[in-house]
C-alpha cells in the first residue's frame, strides 16, 4: 500500500514531467510557428500589436502555456485553427501582469458558432462562465476584437468573469495578489456602481448597472478598449484597475515590473 508521502512524491513527479513536456512543446512551436502566430496576433489583437519585441515574446509564451492547459470544444461549428490562439490571447491580455494566469480551474473552453440560449433565459448569450467551463460565441468574439474602440469585447468580458470565478469561487489557481487587492479596487468601484444603479451615466456601458459582476466585466472591456477616455473620465477607477491587474494598457511595456513568463 502506498504511503501518503509516496503519493505526494508521485504527484510532484507527474506534475514536473507534465511541465517539462509543455515547455518542450512550446519551444518546438516557437521554432516552427512563431512567425505565423506573430502575424495572426498582430492582425487580430491590438494589445499584442502595441507591445515591444520583448513583450511580444513574453505574451506569446504565456499564450502557448494557456493553450496547453485547455481543451477547446466546438459547438455547431468546425474547429478553427485560430480560435485557441486568439481566445487564449484574450485571457493572457487580462492577466498579463499577474503571476497566476492560467485560470487553472477551467479545463475546457467551449467555442459556439454564434449567439446561443442558456438555461431558462430567452435572451441570446454572447458568452458566459459556469463551473462547466468558459463559453464564447466565436462570431461575436471575432467581430468585437475587430472593433477595438467601442468598449465591447466578449472575450475580455468573459475572461474577467473567469478570473473572479477562479479567485473567489473555485480558489483553484488563485492569484493571491489579485485576490487580496480586489477589496481595494471595490472601495473605488462600488460607489460608482451604486450611482449607476441610481441612474447616473458615465463612460461605462449602462449594462454595468445590471449587477456588480457585470460592472466588473464592463470595466475590463472599457479599460482595454477605451483606455485614454477611461483614464480621463474615471481616473480613480482607472488607477484602481491598473493596481489590481498590475498593468497599464497606455504604456508600451504595460507592466510596472516584469516577472517571469
Amino acid at each position: 500500500m502506498l504511503t501518503v508521502g509516496t503519493v505526494i512524491l508521485v504527484f510532484f513527479v507527474i506534475r514536473r514531467r507534465r511541465r517539462w513536456y509543455q515547455r518542450n512543446r512550446i519551444d518546438e512551436l516557437l521554432q516552427t510557428r512563431q512567425v505565423d502566430y506573430d502575424n495572426l496576433l498582430s492582425r487580430a489583437n491590438p494589445y499584442y500589436n502595441s507591445l515591444s519585441s520583448e513583450g511580444r515574446d513574453r505574451f506569446l509564451k504565456r499564450v502557448l502555456l494557456f493553450i496547453q492547459s485547455k481543451r477547446f470544444e466546438y459547438i455547431d461549428m468546425e474547429a478553427q485553427e485560430s480560435a485557441p490562439l486568439l481566445i487564449s490571447a484574450a485571457a493572457v491580455q487580462l492577466t498579463y501582469g499577474l503571476d497566476h494566469f492560467l485560470l487553472d480551474y477551467f479545463s475546457t473552453i467551449y467555442v459556439v458558432r454564434n449567439k446561443y440560449t442558456y438555461g431558462l433565459t430567452p435572451t441570446p448569450y454572447e458568452g458566459h462562465v459556469s463551473r462547466d467551463g468558459i463559453y464564447l460565441s466565436w462570431a461575436d468574439f471575432t467581430r468585437e476584437f475587430a472593433d477595438y474602440t467601442d468598449g465591447q469585447n466578449v472575450g475580455l468580458h468573459e475572461m474577467a468573469h473567469a478570473l473572479t470565478y477562479v479567485n473567489f469561487t473555485a480558489h483553484e489557481g488563485r492569484d493571491a495578489t489579485f485576490h487580496d487587492a480586489f477589496v481595494n479596487f471595490s472601495a473605488v468601484a462600488r460607489p460608482i456602481f451604486e450611482r449607476m444603479k441610481d441612474g447616473e451615466t458615465n463612460l461605462l456601458n449602462p449594462y454595468a448597472a445590471t449587477n456588480y459582476q457585470e460592472f466588473w466585466g464592463v470595466c475590463i472591456e472599457t479599460f482595454f478598449e477605451r483606455s485614454s477616455d477611461f483614464k480621463s473620465q474615471l481616473p480613480e477607477l482607472y488607477t484602481a484597475l491598473c493596481t489590481l491587474l498590475n498593468q497599464d494598457p497606455l504604456t508600451t511595456e504595460k507592466l510596472p515590473t516584469v516577472s517571469t513568463p
